[in-house]
Formats: structure tokens, sequence, C-alpha cells
């Protein structure tokens, strides 16, 4: 078994069911912070599924793409916490 092929047959599937259950828990999340850690846990799993589908097709560009991401998704994550501190701080100056 080769790579490329050990990729396509495992890994993608198990990225996929990943994404599948991270979707569970954001219909699911009773709370903001749940569903946006499922949102950020997401977007980490399409990053790795490019990365992967990059390897196993020999498309670097896709690899781009995932760097891209990564870094939308962290300012989105450092933004929420942010957003987190100061609804705290809001709530305990009241």
């Amino acid at each position: 078994m080769t790579l490329d092929q050990f990729i396509i047959n495992f890994i993608l599937p198990v990225l996929a069911l990943g994404i599948i259950l991270a979707f569970a828990r954001l219909a699911r999340g009773p709370d903001l912070p749940d569903r946006v850690i499922s949102l950020d846990l997401m977007a980490s799993l399409i990053i790795c599924l490019a990365a992967a589908y990059s390897i196993a097709a020999d498309e670097p560009a896709f690899l781009d793409a995932a760097i891209v991401l990564s870094l939308v998704v962290f300012v989105g994550t450092v933004a929420f916490a942010y957003y987190l501190r100061r609804r705290r701080n809001a709530d305990t100056d009241r």
C-alpha cells in the first residue's frame, strides 16, 4: 500500500468523519463557546483534509490554501477570546 492509497482509503474518510462529528457538536452545543470550538475544530480538520489531499494528488496549491485558512482561523479564535474577555469584564463591572 502506497502513501497515496493510504491517504485516500484511510486518512480522508477519518477526517470526513471528524468533520461530521464536529458538525453534530455544532448543532447540539448548548452555548456559544461550545459552538465556536466546534467551528474551530471543523476548520482545523478541513485544513488537514486539504493538506492530505495535496499530498495524495501531488498538488502543492492546496497547501497554500490551507496556510491561508489556518491564519484566518487563528485570527478568528483570537477575536473570539477577546470578545469573551470583554464580555466577562463587562459582567463583573455591573
